[in-house]
């Protein structure tokens, strides 16, 4: 019998990567080309939408190459970043303007007036399981549609696309054939109700978008299409968001188990099952879906720009060699301060664009190393305040486990099981996101792979080394920092200061 592989495609914000896998979860081939950043203006931050989908093609050409022809591809996975947007001309395939990123603030002042709207606000929660925050699609959508004419143009000739990202990967694969999107990368375009399961009329309306740009909502795994590619057809079974494919890469199948994801954001996602659970300021997320069987479900929290926090300590502050040395820098530090790390704004549960990122408790003795820690534990706090109201409100978090590049600061790690006061598994295996899509399209395809997800998860556990009382108390610390800067924040901002 001949061997069989799956692809998956990891396309995310700093880089496209493509891997082989085998019947048993191995890797047998791997490809990743490096993507751009562009940060044009103050709150704007764009990718380049040619530069993903060639990267994507390039990487997955270099993995077909790679591959033995006697490997039979049974299918392909594709997981993307979310909330980024493409917008296209669909006669031509050439992008309108580049790719607002998931990061990108642009449209924080059109929607200022609408957010104060506290039961506008609810409502939008209600609808779609998320915030009316700057961050997700629709309110850049209107953005674009109202400041590039020719997005206008083409709207109006019924020629232009609107789609995640991986929408845009599909189409141009697919040579133009496929133009799909799952339950879970539609809803972070703000435009999908959760509880209806389609585009929102009143939000179609709210933020003018043509239903007709938009692309056909399917479930996250089934037969999406085919792809051609070194002379190979390729089904492609499944399509899913970065993060619930990390969350399914690392084994988290049922209820009860959480993901700590480490990366351009830090994410906590917690598997609720086929149950809808909506707590203040988380996000209620599509997991993902199935044909014939229920939707699956997360609770959700975010920490904007965790890895992008790193990377200003070092390009910026010139206090860190790179992002490895990290770990040293906290075990070398000696003095404790507090740093509030909000370079993207504050995410859940605060939703807070205004406070800026802060450094408290600086002195003489103060070194590079102290303001390093500082940033690299203030990411841990912030997922503290994400974990600590789930438990709250009566969830059992019976596993915590994380992965993704900056779970490789140990110290991270340990802090965030000393305030958690929970041990924390990290995985192995640090292409998470691609095993999480290839073992849907796996299943999809009638190979299952679970029970091989379970004995490669696990690297190394962190266990708590402070008591309860210490952890609460600095918890208690943390919140009434946090708190005062966000008060202080308001009161410059009325001053005009800031």
């Amino acid at each position: 019998m001949a061997a069989e592989a799956v692809l998956a495609l990891d396309q995310g914000s700093s880089s496209t990567r493509v891997l082989a896998f085998d019947s048993k979860g191995r890797v047998l081939a791997r490809s990743k080309f490096p993507v751009r950043t562009f940060l044009p203006r103050p709150g704007w931050v764009e990718h380049d939408p040619v530069e993903l989908a060639r990267t994507s093609e390039r990487a997955l050409d270099c993995v077909l190459q790679r591959l033995p022809s006697k490997v039979r591809v049974i299918g392909l996975g594709i997981a993307s970043q979310r909330s980024t947007f493409v917008m296209w001309d669909s006669r031509t395939g050439r992008p309108v303007g580049r790719a607002p990123s998931w990061q990108d603030g642009r449209a924080a002042e059109g929607i200022a007036a609408l957010q104060s709207d506290l039961r506008y606000q609810g409502e939008v929660h209600a609808k779609t399981g998320l915030y009316l925050v700057p961050y997700y699609s629709a309110p850049k959508i209107r953005y674009q549609l109202e400041t590039l004419p020719e997005a206008r143009r083409l709207a109006d000739e019924g020629r232009l696309r609107i789609g995640p990202v991986s929408s845009f990967i599909l189409w141009r694969l697919s040579g133009g054939r496929c133009f799909r999107t799952d339950p879970a990368m539609a809803q972070r375009m703000l435009l999908y109700n959760l509880r209806q399961g389609g585009w929102d009329d009143g939000l179609l309306e709210e933020f003018r978008v043509p239903r007709a740009c938009l692309p056909e909502i399917v479930t996250t795994a089934g037969a999406w299409g085919t792809v051609e590619c070194r002379g190979r057809r390729i089904p492609v079974l499944a399509v899913m968001g970065d993060q619930q494919s990390a969350a399914l890469g690392q084994g988290v199948d049922e209820p009860g188990i959480g993901v700590l994801n480490y990366g351009t954001g830090a994410f906590f996602l917690f598997h609720t099952g086929e149950s809808l659970h909506s707590l203040p300021g988380l996000l209620t997320s599509v997991a993902w879906s199935r044909a014939g069987r229920p939707c699956r479900y997360f609770l959700e929290g975010t920490v904007n720009a965790a890895g992008p926090s790193l990377r200003w300590l070092h390009e910026n502050l010139k206090l860190l060699g790179d992002a490895r040395g990290a770990d040293r820098a906290c075990r070398k530090s000696k003095n404790r301060l507090f740093a509030l790390q909000a370079l993207g704004g504050l995410g859940a549960p605060r939703w807070d664009p205004l406070t800026p990122t802060v450094l408290w408790g600086l002195n003489r003795h103060s070194t590079r190393e102290d303001v390093v820690r500082a940033v690299v534990e203030s990411i841990a706090y912030l997922i503290s305040d994400i974990v600590v109201p789930i438990r709250s409100a009566g969830l059992e978090v019976r596993e915590l486990r994380a992965s993704g590049g900056l779970a490789r600061i140990e110290s991270l790690l340990q802090v965030q099981a000393d305030l958690l006061q929970q041990s924390i598994a990290r995985l192995k295996e640090q292409e998470a996101t691609a095993m999480g899509v290839a073992t849907l399209a796996a299943e999809e395809a009638g190979v299952s792979w679970s029970s091989s997800i379970r004995r490669i998860a696990l690297d190394r556990t962190f266990e708590a080394k402070v008591d309860a009382a210490s952890a609460e108390k600095r918890l208690e610390g943390w919140r009434r920092f946090v708190s005062a800067q966000q008060k202080l924040a308001v009161e410059l901002k009325g001053l005009g200061l800031l």
